[in-house]
């Protein structure tokens, strides 16, 4: 389970690390005119700090260091995007871009789907999550 989890935890690392500050680097977003300047601010904050927390969480889970802390700070990213998405309605936010359109798979949101699905492996992960053993006990027990 080890290795599934650090595949999990890498490809929850490579979507909200790479593949959403690519997506987001454009006029939609980031460079939207129509955002305020503060809005910006918090964008470019918050994939910075995405992509930060996802090359650690990438560190902690292959090195071995902390492995559940890996899927952990995987969680933090994916989750409370999930709570945003549901809390919408409470501060005016939406999934559709300024002109009324988005991205959709089978009627969903793909930004919501992708974070499901991604939320559920991860937490999949930590719930079945066993340390992997060091190569030396291996070896040792192997003997």
């Amino acid at each position: 389970m080890y290795r599934f989890a650090a595949i999990v935890v890498t490809l929850s690392a490579l979507i909200s690390g790479i593949v959403i500050p690519v997506l987001e680097l454009n006029e939609t977003h980031l460079f939207n005119p129509d955002w305020p300047a503060h809005a910006r601010l918090h964008e470019a904050w918050q994939l910075m700090t995405n992509s930060a927390l996802s090359a650690l969480a990438v560190f902690l889970i292959w090195s071995g260091r902390a492995p559940r802390l890996a899927i952990i700070l995987s969680l933090l990213i994916s989750v409370p995007f999930l709570l945003a998405f549901a809390a919408s309605a409470t501060y005016g936010g939406s999934m559709l871009h300024s002109d009324g359109t988005q991205l959709a798979v089978w009627g969903m949101n793909l930004g919501v789907l992708v974070a499901l699905i991604m939320s559920s492996l991860l937490l999949l992960s930590l719930a079945l999550f066993r340390p992997a053993e060091p190569e030396t006990q291996n070896q040792a027990t192997a003997q």
